[in-house]
């Protein structure tokens, strides 16, 4: 038996059982409790509130797992077997999410009980039940699918609330439909019933947060026309978060009340994750298991804020780790697991949408976007010219800017004439601003906005399914064999008798 727990207030107060075929539900309630039981089931340590997060980061180039208290060793070195806790209760987890929606979607609003207005607030979740639905199988397509892999399967989809039922893995095109047909209805629906939508509350998906939700679903598809769409409709309703708030953004403090927020699962102290939260995996002071890569912390100049949330520190007893969340520094900082998982920030739909303008659309509105997050991460830099004949100074800044996403020859013309100007007695330095700095970069491309993507979304689950989606499988070792990119189907799955149900190849089930 599964019940979610409270997190500011009761999520679920109905009992979900999982063995048993549940009764339609017969109130506002009990279809608000469901879908808030679903955002629960989301949060949940074996999903987006730990293991499918590190996943994403594990098996890319950006960070990796050291093996530190025995974590993640199976995923790191693509040894799972078919009885793997990862790959078992991860999947468990995500359909438990499915369940609860199921139950939500195929309930007959008609036959609830009170107001009209009560039937029209409950078809508004339905919707969000269909978007959530959507998102667990884009999320199990990407981890159990045989996309990367050269096959054609992809995953079960159910789409009725019955534990008895055996049902065979769609197709990969098969499941790509139906995430498409759920993205559709439920932005038809929350859109119908839009005086419900409050996307001032950043902890319930909202129309907007749903838009941004299709969009990486269109980026993995490569259809960018309609990432364009999508994100010219959130454009400009959020802000980038400032410089000096970047840090803070991350904070608990900060939680759900940011200005670049628009959509984060809730934890908070009361339902907090505890020592199997995100931050114990990521921090130096907990089992620091997830670590920074050297190259990736050399892709950050001096004055880019993002570079401050890493942290090179010496432990006795054990390696310099570049990590993502020591002391007030970082990411997922809160020792108890309390932070809220943020799973939509505002300037993910620029990336989105810099990437989807620079496969067919319009080049200009890609480096306005990308100088909107640049403008808000730089800091000003200083050129100092000492007496002698060194350019030490001069070559570092020029280095900065161009790691910042300048032309070298731009950068080396436009600071070489202000070094010209100065003098190491009478007029020996000179701020360069940050407008002065990003007016030098006059184009971006596409292998600028993924870099950028590695930068700003740093530990935050994307960097494997974007390099996959680029064609990029350079982080698998060479040794290992393509079809370990996928999970195994766990055998608790295949087991069972009479299933359709077939494994992944490699596998041993």
């Amino acid at each position: 038996m599964l019940s979610a727990a409270s997190c500011s207030s009761d999520f679920v107060d109905r009992e979900f059982q999982q063995s048993v075929i549940q009764s339609d539900l017969t109130s506002l309630q009990e279809v608000q409790s469901f879908v808030r039981g679903a955002y629960v089931s989301m949060r949940s340590s074996t999903y987006y509130g730990r293991d499918f997060l590190a996943y994403g980061e594990i098996r890319s180039d950006e960070m990796s797992s050291n093996g530190a208290s025995g974590y993640y060793n199976t995923v790191r070195q693509y040894t799972m077997l078919s009885s793997d806790a990862y790959a078992r209760d991860t999947y468990n987890q995500m359909y438990t999410m499915i369940g609860k929606t199921n139950i939500v979607i195929n309930t007959d609003l008609n036959k609830l009980s009170g107001t009209p207005q009560d039937i029209q607030k409950a078809e508004y979740y339905q919707g969000q039940a269909y978007a959530l639905r959507a998102q667990g199988f884009f999320d199990l397509l990407r981890l159990y699918g045989q996309k990367y892999t050269g096959g054609t399967l992809g995953i079960v989809t159910p789409l009725k609330y019955d534990p008895k039922a055996l049902q065979a893995r769609s197709t990969i095109a098969e499941t790509e439909a139906q995430i498409e047909s759920d993205f559709n209805k439920a932005l038809s629906i929350m859109t119908t019933r839009s005086a419900y939508d409050t996307p001032s509350n950043k902890t319930e998906l909202s129309i907007n947060a749903l838009k941004v939700l299709m969009s990486r679903f269109y980026l993995y598809k490569g259809d960018y026309a309609k990432v364009r769409t999508l994100i010219d409709q959130v454009y400009g309703k959020y802000t980038v978060v400032a410089r000096d708030l970047y840090q803070p953004s991350f904070d608990f403090t900060l939680r759900g009340a940011a200005p670049n927020a628009i959509f984060e699962l809730e934890v908070g102290t009361d339902s907090s994750l505890s020592t199997s939260s995100y931050n114990q995996m990521l921090s130096a002071n907990g089992y620091y298991n997830i670590v920074v890569s050297p190259a990736t912390t050399a892709l950050y100049a001096s004055n880019d804020i993002r570079r401050n949330l890493i942290s090179q520190v010496a432990f006795q007893g054990r390696p310099t780790y570049h990590y993502l969340s020591y002391s007030t520094r970082g990411k997922y900082l809160n020792r108890t697991g309390a932070d809220n998982i943020k799973m939509i920030r505002y300037e993910e739909v620029l990336l989105n949408g810099a990437e989807a303008e620079l496969n067919g659309g319009d080049p200009a509105k890609a480096l306005k976007y990308y100088k909107e997050i640049l403008a808000n991460r730089l800091g000003t830099l200083t050129l100092v010219r000492p007496a002698g004949t060194s350019t030490a100074n001069l070559d570092a800044i020029i280095a900065q800017a161009v790691l910042n996403g300048a032309s070298k020859s731009a950068a080396t013309t436009y600071f070489t004439s202000i070094w010209d100007s100065l003098d190491a007695i009478n007029n020996p330095s000179a701020q360069i601003s940050v407008t002065d700095q990003i007016n030098l970069y006059t184009t971006v491309t596409l292998d600028m906005i993924k870099v950028e993507r590695r930068k700003e979304l740093l530990g935050e689950g994307f960097r494997q399914w974007d390099l996959l989606r680029w064609g990029n499988t350079s982080f698998k070792p060479a040794n290992v064999n393509i079809n370990m990119l996928a999970f195994p189907i766990p055998r608790s799955e295949t087991d069972i008798a009479g299933t359709p149900v077939v494994a992944n190849p490699g596998y041993d089930n």
